[in-house]
């Protein structure tokens, strides 16, 4: 049974940084990439970070390109993202999520090559 955790959310000051971590387990964690999203009430849940299975290929919303890192524990099957400068616009829900495809072979950016969900953690930025 896939299981996905988030925590790290909370309250910051804008300018400041946070780490969120996802902790998975039930499957094969190495095997697959891993994606963040964040979501605010009303709106659809957007694309935030994703990373490779082996770790060796990123991608970023153009929002958060060059403040946000995604990384890839294997060994301790734990994704993370690193988030610096948060603005008040990065205040939202964000979730971990498994990509659905085993080893895919580029890594995955669209909220539908996901199929698992972490239950999301908020993060607060105040201005």
């Amino acid at each position: 049974q896939v299981q996905l955790v988030e925590s790290g959310g909370g309250l910051v000051q804008a300018g400041a940084s946070m780490r969120l971590s996802c902790a998975a387990s039930g499957f094969p964690f190495s095997e697959f990439a891993m994606g963040w999203f964040r979501q605010d009430p009303g709106k659809e849940r957007e694309f935030v970070a994703a990373i490779k299975w082996g770790g060796d290929s990123t991608k970023y919303a153009e929002s958060v390109k060059g403040r946000f890192t995604a990384s890839k524990d294997n060994a301790g099957n734990t994704v993370y993202l690193e988030m610096n400068n948060l603005t008040p616009e990065d205040a939202s829900t964000y979730y971990c999520a498994k990509d659905r495809q085993r080893r895919r072979s580029w890594t995955p950016t669209s909220r539908r090559d996901f199929g698992s969900w972490g239950q999301g953690t908020q993060v607060i930025v105040s201005s």
